[in-house]
């Protein structure tokens, strides 16, 4: 029989094939551990102890370990100081069972590293291997961004220090740890969304910005819409609520199509990236280590000039390339509506997405306002107003208010039972499910990267460099980065995830000259850079607004790129000139 030749390997097949190598070098390298010269061979060491102080294999007035003076340091060096000197950072509690207190025999008790390749160079190989399994089990292997991102974190741990039954179970706790910090805004944000489409209460938002501003200002209208339904709903969901609209807007006026398809996503696309409760920017905050509040009032402040920009993108591109709109397959010509009598009111529809950022943000902007330590009269009442604030501005609370309003106005305008409206939530869960497992693992991920020693590297690379140039560094170092995850897997909030989770180890030992909110607000305007087809968004404003790929790499990625460069631009701005730190 003869021999059939081999396949060829596309794009996909490279990158699984990287994968797997990757794979086999991280199983190589953590069973070739390399040899260890143990201390009694060091003929002018005297061991005394490496337990703790406090042990009882260390009672108190015992010394360390001391090497004796080489001429290079001018005294003696402890061992502990040694192990630094080689790039090493030990694991807190290594060797140590945390809950019960009973010691556990660790690789490294009596041991001295030697400044082998390994051991300086092992936070580098984990960063690599730990984005390249992320990359490749996405994009060669076409898997959930959640198993990439756990898979990277497992392996990760087992590349870091610490004890063996440690290096599984750390994952677990981070991923918990993420998962209880942001799941329940998300679910709820989820919930609101949902809700928010079916009963019309999104269709009363944009038509009563319509009626106020009138087809001639139609533009501002869908990206006000746009803008506004993203903070609680996901981008794809708000496109597909209101392309109907600017079709019908073009079958009204017979013009600009462009115009009206580009401002949807100009106001859409910003908040999805900036403004929480969406996932991306709330997973930020958390990472980073500030309120939701601040994100959310920085991230419109810089949002709406950025969607401003996006605009006038849409009137630029409307004017070079003005396409006709285009039929879609099924499409039915005179799609029916709804009366505006069957909708929600304005007031009710609105207050499912103003209530929580009201809430949030007040609670923010009165804990600014009245620090603690005052000695005024009004300083117990400041703290009492504070209590009451900081209960209902929680986020969790919050969103579960707003929930609640979006779950009575589903009720009452589409009077569902029991059983209908328990399949709304769940269905809202669904999707929201996803996210929060994609949200947990990636701050898994990035806790694991930190464990190994990426952070503390990188943190002391920057750190001379960072005071240099005012944090400036950091900034489009976190910019960079997320632009480069944007276009090599393709999804914003991925990018957002996976790049704050990094840049959260990086900034832990360095002091910023500005509040961390503007970082995280570079990181998410780089989400924005580089939308291409392997963006979910991308096939959502082509297919729904019937153009080729060619049209919309024309004019949905220049449109993002330039919102993204704004708003880089104005996070620069603001931590120059509103650094926001005592």
């Amino acid at each position: 029989m003869a021999d059939r030749p081999l396949p060829r390997l596309g794009l996909t097949g490279h990158m699984a094939l990287a994968s797997v190598w990757i794979l086999a070098l991280s199983a190589w390298l953590l069973a070739t551990d390399p040899p260890r010269e143990t201390a009694p061979s060091h003929p002018s060491l005297t061991l005394v102890s490496v337990a703790a102080d406090d042990s009882p294999q260390n009672p108190p007035g015992k010394k360390k370990a001391e090497l004796p003076d080489d001429g290079r340091t001018g005294g003696s060096a402890s061992a502990d100081d040694k192990t630094s000197s080689a790039g090493l950072t030990p694991a807190a509690g290594a060797g140590q069972d945390k809950e019960s207190g009973s010691e556990e025999p660790s690789s490294n008790d009596g041991e001295v590293e030697t400044g082998s390749f390994w051991s300086q160079w092992r936070w580098l190989v984990a960063l690599v291997v730990g984005i390249t399994i992320v990359l490749g089990l996405i994009i060669g292997w076409k898997l959930n961004a959640f198993l990439a991102l756990i898979t990277a974190a497992t392996v990760v741990s087992l590349m870091a220090a610490g004890p063996w039954p440690a290096r599984i179970s750390r994952v677990a706790e981070a991923f918990g740890t993420q998962a209880g910090k942001i799941g329940l805004v998300i679910a709820m944000a989820a919930v609101i969304g949902k809700c928010m489409l079916d009963s019309g209460a999104a269709d009363r938002i944009v038509r009563s910005l319509l009626k106020v501003l009138g087809d001639r200002l139609a533009p501002v209208a869908l990206m006000l819409g746009g803008f506004i339904l993203a903070i609680p709903v996901f981008f794809d969901t708000v496109f597909y609520l209101l392309v109907p609209l600017a079709r019908s807007l073009y079958r009204r006026t017979g013009k600009d199509y462009v115009l009206f398809l580009l401002a949807i996503t100009a106001g859409g696309a910003i908040t999805h990236t900036l403004v929480p409760p969406t996932p991306g920017p709330m997973a930020m905050a958390g990472y980073l280590g500030f309120p939701v509040g601040t994100m959310i009032l920085i991230g419109a402040l810089i949002a709406a000039p950025a969607a401003l920009a996006g605009l006038g993108v849409a009137w630029i591109c409307n004017r070079w390339m003005p396409l006709p709109m285009r039929p879609l397959p099924g499409e039915d010509e005179t799609p029916p509506t709804a009366e505006d009598d069957d909708l929600p009111s304005l007031w009710l529809s609105l207050a499912p997405v103003v209530l929580p950022v009201l809430l949030i943000s007040l609670h923010t902007l009165l804990k600014a306002q009245w620090a603690p330590g005052r000695d005024d009269v009004a300083a117990g009442m400041a703290g009492t107003v504070l209590e009451i604030t900081a209960v209902l501005g929680n986020p969790n609370l919050a969103l579960m208010i707003s929930t609640a309003i979006a779950l009575w106005t589903l009720v009452r305008q589409k009077e569902l039972d029991r059983s209908a409206l328990a399949h709304s939530v769940e269905v809202a869960l669904m999707s929201g499910g996803v996210i929060i497992l994609i949200t947990a693992s990636g701050g898994a991920f990035g806790e694991m990267l930190k464990t190994a020693g990426v952070g503390d590297h990188i943190g002391a690379i920057f750190q001379g460099k960072t005071q240099e140039s005012g944090g400036i560094m950091l900034m489009v170092l976190g910019f960079g980065l997320a632009a480069l995850l944007k276009v090599a897997q393709g999804s914003s909030t991925v990018a957002m995830i996976t790049g704050a989770s990094m840049m959260a180890g990086i900034v832990e030992h360095v002091t910023l000259p500005y509040h961390p909110v503007y970082l995280a607000s570079a990181i998410g305007s780089g989400s924005l850079i580089g939308s291409w087809m392997n963006d979910s968004g991308f096939w959502v404003y082509a297919k729904m607004g019937g153009l080729t790929e060619v049209e919309s790499l024309k004019t949905w990625t220049v449109q993002l790129l330039v919102m993204g460069l704004v708003g880089f631009g104005l996070a620069l701005l603001l931590a120059t000139y509103l650094p926001l730190v005592p």
